[in-house]
């Protein structure tokens, strides 16, 4: 059985596009709507890709903005310019 990766963010405008950009790019990954937040949890791996996110911003994006948005997060976490990545794989 493969643990959990997670991710809740507040659920605005800001938030939004991230949570598309995860929907897309992480293949069976599920979605709870909660009053003012949204939990994604995916087997093993949730990646946020900047390029993705950008975009649907229309401008550049770094993946620490992410930080204005984060609730939780459940995983280890590899960041870098281009991704935001928790995962329980080492």
């Amino acid at each position: 059985m493969a643990q959990i990766a997670s991710i809740t963010l507040v659920h605005t405008d800001e938030a939004r596009p991230i949570i598309e950009a995860i929907m897309a790019d992480n293949p069976g990954v599920r979605v709870m709507n909660m009053p003012g937040a949204v939990k994604l949890d995916c087997d093993g791996t949730i990646t946020v890709k900047r390029a993705s996110v950008e975009e649907r911003i229309g401008r550049s994006w770094d993946p620490q903005e992410i930080q204005l948005v984060l609730v939780s997060m459940a995983g280890n976490l590899d960041e870098d310019d281009d991704h935001f990545t928790l995962s329980w794989r080492h």
